[in-house]
């Protein structure tokens, strides 16, 4: 699928309010102000603040407060060259009994995509897990516990709503935005080709690293960057082959899911729809486990072991890298108590190709989510790490991911 014409829509004005918000609160305030007040909006916006948030990779959010004094929560995905023109299904969740928080408005044109929601201040997920991280918090247990529950609820939404779904009619769902379409739409070009990679006492050009083999804890892994890079391309060309779908969040990362006592809540649908569950799971799977270096990348570098040396084509890296157990935890529910009874439930009409296209998915969570070669963000140390989990999670081995799905679903 083609990259958008320079005549499509753009999200220049948001992207740049993102960026701005981790410097300037004030002037990116300002800046969603103005564009707040140029959208169609059903009310009239007084002020606007900004609330830079680790977990805001890709977006915004903050609070808008209305010429009446009511106090509302926004926030937009940001996507730069993106191929998907329309975001945000939140309907299509509610109607398959997703736990939800409904959106009092929302716009879903690429450039303008908005959701405006009541105040709520319950807790996301993502900041839960980081209290616990850092000792904040001492309910680990009863979190795993909540986390379990909510995966079999899941469970029960993927069976009830899995459907065949024709290659044609997958190619459209914008979850392929987060995959697919990061590989073959610019954004890897623009990160990697043709570019230097600083690495820790070394820079070298991208070329180079992406034909290194890899040795990673003593592990050896199968492929090289490139070759990963090559089968992903394929592998999740979503007009290639029909496939099981279910209605799914799409972005269901911990960012985006709230806890409300004792249960979790959805939240920011933009990618919501009906597309195949092994890249639904694929977001919360890497992200609520193996990114805390991606949210919070200086605290991670100063206590990252992480020595290399590259001989012969080959670079041998050991790290201390290791999420903590309730981080494992909700990585064993989501394969246990989701990824389990589905495949199980499609028996002999599951993919043959599953494992091969959950890698390949997960793959492009630490190499295409952030730029690992922008150094403003990424010490060496955390831009090699970002790389070594890349080959963990795209190249067969016998790393800590292969070893849990081993543990679960054997060689099959």
């Amino acid at each position: 699928m083609p990259a958008p014409s320079n005549k499509a829509p753009s999200d220049q004005a948001l992207q740049a309010i993102q960026a701005l918000q981790f410097h300037d609160i004030p002037a990116a305030s300002a800046g969603m102000l103005e564009f707040l007040r140029s959208s169609d909006l059903p009310f009239n916006v007084a002020s606007v603040v900004v609330r830079p948030l680790a977990v805001s990779l890709n977006s915004i959010n903050g609070f808008i407060t209305t010429d009446t004094g009511k106090k509302l929560f926004f926030k937009t995905h940001i996507e730069p060259q993106s191929i998907i023109n329309e975001y945000y299904n939140a309907e299509i969740l509610a109607t398959a009994n997703y736990p939800t928080i409904q959106p009092l408005f929302g716009a879903t044109e690429y450039g303008k995509q908005l959701l405006i929601y009541d105040y709520f201040d319950a807790p996301s997920l993502f900041d839960v897990l980081r209290e616990i991280e850092l000792g904040d918090r001492r309910d680990g247990p009863q979190i795993v516990d909540i986390q379990e529950q909510a995966d079999r609820q899941l469970a029960d939404i993927y069976l009830k709503t899995m459907a065949p779904l024709s290659a044609a009619e997958h190619a459209e769902a914008p979850i392929h935005q987060l995959f697919y379409h990061r590989l073959v739409g610019g954004r890897y070009e623009s990160f990697y080709v043709g570019q230097d990679i600083a690495l820790p006492g070394a820079t070298v050009p991208f070329a180079e690293i992406a034909q290194w083999r890899w040795r990673i804890n003593g592990v050896e892994y199968q492929d090289s960057l490139q070759q990963i890079i090559d089968r992903a391309i394929r592998v999740l060309n979503p007009a290639s082959r029909e496939v099981w779908s279910i209605v799914g969040h799409g972005d269901a990362h911990n960012g985006n899911v709230f806890l409300d006592q004792d249960k979790l809540i959805y939240f920011d649908p933009a990618f919501a729809g009906r597309h195949s569950f092994l890249l639904d799971l694929t977001k919360p799977m890497f992200h609520n486990v193996f990114a805390t270096w991606m949210y919070f990348p200086q605290a991670v570098a100063d206590r990252l072991q992480i020595p290399w040396t590259v001989q012969n084509g080959v670079i041998e890296v050991v790290h201390d890298f290791v999420p903590i157990p309730e981080r494992w935890a909700t990585l064993r529910s989501k394969l246990h108590f989701v990824l389990e009874p589905v495949l199980a439930q499609l028996g002999d009409r599951r993919p043959s190709h599953w494992r091969e296209y959950l890698k390949a998915a997960l793959f492009c969570c630490p190499f295409l989510t952030m730029n690992l070669r922008d150094s403003a963000k990424f010490p060496p140390s955390i831009t090699l790490l970002g790389l070594s989990l890349a080959i963990e999670m795209g190249s067969a081995g016998a790393g800590v991911l292969d070893r849990e799905l081993e543990s679960l679903f054997g060689n099959d």
